[in-house]
């Protein structure tokens, strides 16, 4: 397991700057005035499109705006990630890139194929910036001073199978691959994005009670680039993830853009040193969450001893199912700061299966059963509280 973190860990300069390219067609804001007119074309053509596309360089700046519905935990989880890195601070890439899960962030980002990403994220005066080189990355943050750097990382294209898409092409690929007979695939209109002429494929589910009301890619007209991604929730509002391109330029960037040295007084810490630092962390979110009855659910649930995870249903409306190996979480012993986070998203629901609760987001819903029972999808609550009765 440490092994693979390790890697997910330091893939993440190619997965985000492919997540973010292709996330540029979620924004509608970015389009120009008027929308630009373009051939016909199926959905399955447009397909075919994105399948063919082989864009391997890339730069530009774009924005991302995440919005889960969920209440203000920047510092909750914002502690924890610091926690585990040494500090709010530290130059780790899995502290820096929470922010990304919350509010909105600019980037700016550059890729020459698989070897070389450059990802940088931009806080006012401050940033962030990511670089993967060869078998090396290095990462810097103003704020602190300090630097990240791993030697020996795998590339992406060396990197097992089911970890983060590593560029637009691949993210689009794993989002028309989950497209079944569940799924309704349409061409909406074209768009304007980073001055560029797009068509937007729409992904709609088929299905009843499910969260998701849409997936919009814009999909380049010359290249078939991915360019925007937005996903909408069915309960309105904001969309859940609304990213795009504001320039983005498919020229070969500069073999220094992705050169680094280390800024002068600047402390710097190795990949190996600070990996016994995030076990520690691990340890102590254990812990500090045990009492909740979270702990179980945290350690076996995902992926521990406790028991295996079944799947109740296919396509948007699947359910994932587990025990967690601890009694529901009591939140009324829980830190104020943790009871007050809890109680916010958590509704309490019975049915035959008993009692539980309900963790809600825009998009994915959990339930816990009293007995520790752990029900989630990108499901309405209500489909929860029905897969539990069904199991009982």
């Amino acid at each position: 397991m440490a092994a693979q973190r390790k890697t997910s860990r330091y893939v993440v300069p190619v997965a985000v700057a492919g997540i973010a390219a292709a996330t540029i067609g979620l924004v509608p804001a970015l389009a120009a005035s008027g929308d630009p007119d373009l051939p016909e074309i199926t959905a399955q053509q447009l397909i075919e499109k994105i399948a063919a596309s082989d864009t391997q360089t890339l730069s530009g700046t774009f924005k991302v705006s995440t919005d889960l519905g969920l209440p203000a935990f920047d510092g909750l989880l914002g502690g924890i990630a610091g926690g585990a890195a040494g500090g709010e601070g530290s130059a780790d890439p899995s502290a820096q890139l929470t922010k990304l899960v919350s509010g909105t962030h600019t980037l700016k980002i550059a890729a020459d194929g698989p070897e070389r990403q450059k990802l940088t994220l931009l806080d006012g005066k401050e940033q962030y910036s990511l670089v993967h080189n060869g078998d090396e990355v290095w990462a810097y943050d103003s704020r602190s001073n300090e630097v990240f750097h791993e030697k020996g990382v795998e590339g992406p294209g060396e990197a097992p199978e089911k970890e983060l898409p590593a560029s637009p092409q691949q993210l689009a690929d794993e989002v028309l691959k989950a497209a079944g007979d569940t799924t309704s695939l349409t061409v909406g209109g074209t768009a304007k994005v980073a001055g560029r002429d797009a068509y937007r494929l729409v992904i709609e589910p088929k299905q009843q009670g499910s969260t998701v009301d849409s997936v919009t890619i814009a999909v380049d007209a010359a290249t078939g680039t991915p360019l925007k991604f937005t996903l909408d929730s069915t309960s309105g509002g904001k969309p859940v993830v609304d990213a795009g391109f504001t320039k983005v330029d498919f020229g070969k960037p500069a073999a220094s853009e992705f050169d680094f040295t280390v800024p002068k007084g600047a402390k710097v810490t190795e990949g190996a040193d600070i990996e016994k630092s995030h076990e520690d962390a691990g340890k102590d979110l254990e812990k500090e969450f045990g009492d909740l009855g979270l702990g179980g659910g945290l350690g076996g649930g995902l992926g521990g001893d406790e028991g295996e995870m079944n799947v109740i249903g296919e396509g948007w409306t699947a359910i994932a199912r587990f025990d967690s190996g601890a009694p529901a979480p009591k939140t009324d012993e829980a830190p104020k700061e943790v009871q007050g986070f809890l109680d916010s998203f958590g509704e309490k629901v019975s049915g035959k299966f008993g009692s539980g609760t309900v963790f809600k987001t825009k998009i994915v819903n959990a339930l816990m059963t009293e007995d520790g029972t752990v029900y989630v999808g990108a499901v309405t609550p209500q489909a929860l509280v029905d897969a539990a009765d069904a199991a009982r």
